[in-house]
């Protein structure tokens, strides 16, 4: 899959995010706005902002008014190890 540009600059680790979370099994879309991905798995939806644990580690403006209106789950991984635990927790399974 090609990841479409935004004009956002991605984070380093991302590429390795979404292919963890897909060695698991799961879609992903890359929507870039509000935060970095859409992620589905087992017929559960997660909103996820991908961010380094070194460098620029901060959220846009736009996210940090966004992320506290939205009225789903939004949730900040810097690893695919955490990636991977955020999707499967709810399942009793860790990564």
């Amino acid at each position: 899959m090609v990841i479409p540009k935004h004009g956002a600059k991605t984070d380093d680790n991302e590429k390795d995010i979404i292919a963890a979370l897909k060695k698991i099994g799961c879609t992903v879309e890359r929507i870039g706005r509000p935060v970095d991905l859409l992620v589905g798995f087992r017929k559960r939806n997660y909103l996820i902002e991908c961010k380094n644990t070194e460098g620029r580690n901060t959220l846009t403006q736009a996210q940090k008014k966004f992320i506290p209106a939205w009225q789903g789950q939004v949730r900040i991984v810097h690893t695919p190890d955490e990636a991977i635990q955020l999707v499967t927790r709810a399942y009793g399974r860790e990564g």
